[in-house]
């Protein structure tokens, strides 16, 4: 191994600079806007409305509006949001001389009444295209904001779908005027349960004074948001009610909060104490920061600095990360990949190439750039992930892989989450790159992708490797990676290891890196191939998190896009009593069928269907399961087009042909991964019980002891005396009637119950109830077997019948075997914490 010592780079941490030339038109990339090839952060501030003229016109007092927007630019702001009234082009010209972009509201909310009674319905449709058409292109322009709170009892009435129908249909309008200009829709808490997808950023207006609470709440929406970048469309505190200098405390965090918590940008609310609403000045609040002879309040100088320090202040001390890129033939993307690294801004870290054994250029490629590249021999990742982070300096260990590039405040975001929790770990999203091909983009709609699972809003259970960052301390206490991982599996694996052993792992939705997906239909099926073989890797490794059938249940949510939404899917929305809630939530259930459709043992499944059909030529009515066929083959694909209709996919162009290969990969994804399961030995048939066997019966045992120990440990060293075995035990639930089970296989296994009596000076009397369990799925099986080939005997059909027969007892068979064995060795585990195992037997009487 040639070993090189690592560099560090210390660049500067500045924020965007302002200019005074044209600007381009904004683009949305992942969670951030941007101008250009620069990152464009919204520092912005609310403007009116103000009382219009005799005419009618708002916004045409043209000196007071080129002082205000002078003002506002030299305060540090970069963009003005106009709530109520589509601004005129008067205004967004006045906009662009002071170097400010302007959200441009259009209203759409005025007319969702006219959708509970359409008696002289004007053209809405219309008039938002003739309000679009009149500002549409304009350089000023930050995006459209479509509408603006509909109130939560006109949402409940209409019915979430009919609302988010509604506003689809008027984003439709606007982007048919404008294909280029950006669409929001500005929403807030109690209407949060309104899912729209389609919007291209999600504004919210939230009033919180409490930071923790804020905190948790953006936490959640950015989660709502997923992949987009999401705005403070409205923050403030009213000074009229607090005071001025409470108004500057509370804004700053609450502007600080929002960009540290990964926001695109925030709009303050208000410019100034001048407001008119509903045909009079509102003078019982005084939310502006500016007065209304415009006066500054303390808020505008704290809000100064505020912006000027944003995503975060630049003398926070920055430990050092290691950023490591492990490749293995990566010619083809690694240049871009550690290009983009070294426009990376956070203080310190260095870059550390390791090269698995590659035979094309990487190795070359890699030492064109300002980084420390080691040569191995192809060990696999596990193994080039373990040789990074034992030649890595840092204090944090950052993971890209080398298909994928990281966002400019990447590592700054990773750092600002380590260091707010305590976390082993953290990553966050990877994301489809603009313009990386039509097969690409059905692969990022299509199951198998990686995937955060999130047990909370910040808490992750899984972290891809791809984006990854591991505290190094951890990483050692750990052990480093497991290096029997050489394709996939080892960021499950690390996952597991680190919770197993008390870490948490962190998720920061704004360290963000672009992943490049498969690009051709046998890249994709032969990457899900590998996963199938590294699942039944994990599942040797780690027999306890997996099922009879061999599949792993997460405990929480999946993030990201894609299949989040399938059929047995159950959603909710909570109101609150009489609709009150200030906080109304979309909670969502995913019943049985979504994960029996994402089962790659589906496929096995109507094979044996179609199995028993052929039988149909012994016997006439077997031939029903050809029939039944036809429903379990339907039901996925079904559910593959549903998912693939829901799919998004950048472009407004015939989206036909990504949606029917989006299907497609729906289909064959879970063959392709059923054959990398059955090819490394992950199937329904397998077991990990040793061999023996005792009768599968219920036993009931107890004994006498004057060494007090608690039940916990008692458990614990059954527990443990399994696992030492390579015994799949499992620990019963808050719900569960029993407190260890053991998987004998797919057909059954055996359950053990504890209880244990004080009875004081120490002594103690320990009960054990150990007993068979058929699991489902075989019984199910069994009977139905059975029941057919009585049917066949009684209708004379005496093959059939007997071939039934063999089956169903092969699987009663089964079933007992598995219990018997799965007996033997928990009753090895009750005699191995010292409690005799002959039925009732006890020590000593009870007096």
């Amino acid at each position: 191994m040639l070993e090189a010592k690592a560099r560090v780079r210390i660049p500067a941490l500045v924020s965007r600079a302002e200019t005074s030339r044209v600007p381009v038109r904004l683009e949305v990339r992942g969670k951030f806007l941007f101008e250009g090839d620069e990152k464009f952060y919204v520092k912005g501030v609310t403007y009116g409305a103000f009382r219009p003229d005799k005419e009618g016109r708002e916004y045409q007092d043209h000196q007071r509006i080129e002082a205000d927007f002078a003002q506002m630019a030299a305060n540090g702001f970069n963009a003005v949001r106009i709530p109520h009234t589509t601004p005129p082009c008067s205004l967004l010209d006045a906009a662009l001389r002071h170097g400010l972009r302007v959200m441009a509201g259009l209203s759409a909310e005025q007319f969702v009444g006219y959708l509970m009674d359409r008696k002289k319905a004007p053209d809405i449709e219309e008039i938002i295209r003739s309000k679009v058409r009149a500002i549409r292109g304009h350089p000023a322009l930050l995006c459209y904001a479509i509408g603006n709170e509909i109130p939560a009892p006109t949402a409940r009435w209409l019915g979430r779908r009919r609302v988010e129908r509604y506003l689809h249909r008027i984003y439709r309008v606007v982007k048919q005027s404008d294909p280029r200009g950006l669409v929001t829709y500005v929403n807030y808490p109690t209407t949060e349960y309104l899912e729209l997808p389609f919007l291209d950023l999600l504004s919210f207006n939230v009033y919180l004074e409490s930071e923790e609470r804020l905190r948790a709440y953006l936490a959640r929406l950015q989660n709502i948001a997923g992949d987009r970048p999401l705005i403070m469309s409205e923050v403030g505190l009213d000074a009229l009610r607090n005071s001025e200098i409470r108004q500057a405390v509370v804004l700053d965090w609450q502007v600080r909060a929002a960009f540290a918590s990964g926001c695109a940008g925030v709009f303050v609310f208000s410019w100034t104490d001048e407001w008119h609403r509903a045909g009079a000045e509102v003078d019982d609040w005084k939310f502006g920061i500016t007065r209304r002879d415009r006066t500054p309040k303390p808020a505008l100088s704290v809000l100064r600095n505020a912006f000027a320090e944003i995503p975060f202040p630049a003398d926070l001390h920055w430990p050092l990360i290691s950023v490591v890129v492990c490749s293995f033939n990566g010619s083809r993307t690694i240049g871009g990949c550690l290009e983009a690294i070294g426009n990376i801004r956070y203080p310190a870290f260095e870059v550390i190439v390791v090269d698995d054994g590659s035979t094309d250029d990487t190795a070359a490629i890699a030492g064109q750039y300002d980084a420390t590249l080691i040569r191995t021999p192809n060990h696999g990742l596990g193994h080039a992930r373990n040789v990074g982070w034992q030649a890595a300096s840092g204090e944090i260990i950052a993971y890209i892989d080398d298909d994928a590039y990281p966002d400019p405040d990447w590592l700054t975001y990773i750092a600002e989450t380590l260091r707010n929790g305590n976390y082993g770990g953290v990553g966050g999203p990877n994301i489809l790159p603009p313009h990386d091909g039509s097969i690409a983009a059905c692969v990022a709609n299509s199951p198998g992708g990686p995937r955060h699972v999130l047990l909370t809003d910040t808490e992750a259970e899984h972290i891809p490797g791809c984006n990854m960052a591991l505290v190094r301390t951890a990483l050692e206490a750990i052990g480093g990676f497991d290096e029997c991982f050489r394709v996939a599996g080892d960021d499950v694996d690390i996952c597991w290891r680190l919770q197993e052993r008390g870490w948490k792992l962190g998720f920061s939705p704004s360290a963000q890196v672009w992943h490049h997906r498969r690009n051709s239909v046998r890249a994709y099926l032969r990457q899900q191939k590998g996963y199938g073989e590294a699942e039944a890797l994990l599942e040797k490794k780690w027999p306890q998190k997996y099922n009879s059938a061999g599949h792993l249940s997460w405990l929480g949510r999946v993030y990201g896009p894609g299949p989040t939404r399938t059929l047995g899917t159950i959603t909710r929305i909570y109101y609150g009593q009489w609709g009150s809630a200030p906080f109304q939530c979309l909670y969502e259930r995913s019943g049985r069928i979504q994960s029996l459709l994402l089962m790659p043992e589906w496929y096995l499944a109507n094979l044996a269907v179609v199995v028993i059909g052929t039988l149909g030529i012994l016997w006439r009515p077997l031939f029903f399961f050809l029939t039944l066929l036809a429903i379990s083959a339907g039901i996925p694909i079904a559910n593959a087009c549903a998912s693939a209709a829901r799919s998004r996919f950048a472009g407004q162009g015939f989206q036909l042909p990504l949606r029917v290969l989006t299907a497609l990969f729906h289909m064959f994804q879970p063959a392709a991964r059923l054959y990398g399961r059955l090819a490394h030995g992950l199937n329904v048939w397998r077991s990990h019980v040793p061999a023996g066997f005792t009768l599968p019966v219920v036993r009931k045992m107890a004994t006498w002891t004057e060494r007090w120990q608690a039940p916990e440990p008692r458990l614990e060293g059954i527990e443990r005396y399994l696992r030492s075995k390579g015994i799949p035990v499992e620990r019963g639930g808050e719900c569960d009637h029993w407190d260890l089970q053991i998987q004998g296989g797919f057909w059954g296994g055996v359950r053990l119950l504890m209880a244990v009596e004080d009875h004081g000076a120490g002594t103690q009397y320990v009960r054990c109830r150990v007993w068979p369990k058929c699991f489902a799925p075989g019984l199910i099986l069994s009977v139905t077997l059975a029941l057919f080939s009585a049917g066949a005997a009684l209708d004379r059909a005496g093959a059939a019948s007997v071939l039934l027969a063999l089956a169903a007892l092969l699987s009663v068979y089964k079933t007992i075997r598995e219990c018997g064995r799965a007996s033997a060795v928990m009753l090895d585990g009750i005699r191995a914490q010292g409690i005799p195992t002959a039925e009732h037997q006890s020590m000593r009487a009870l007096g």
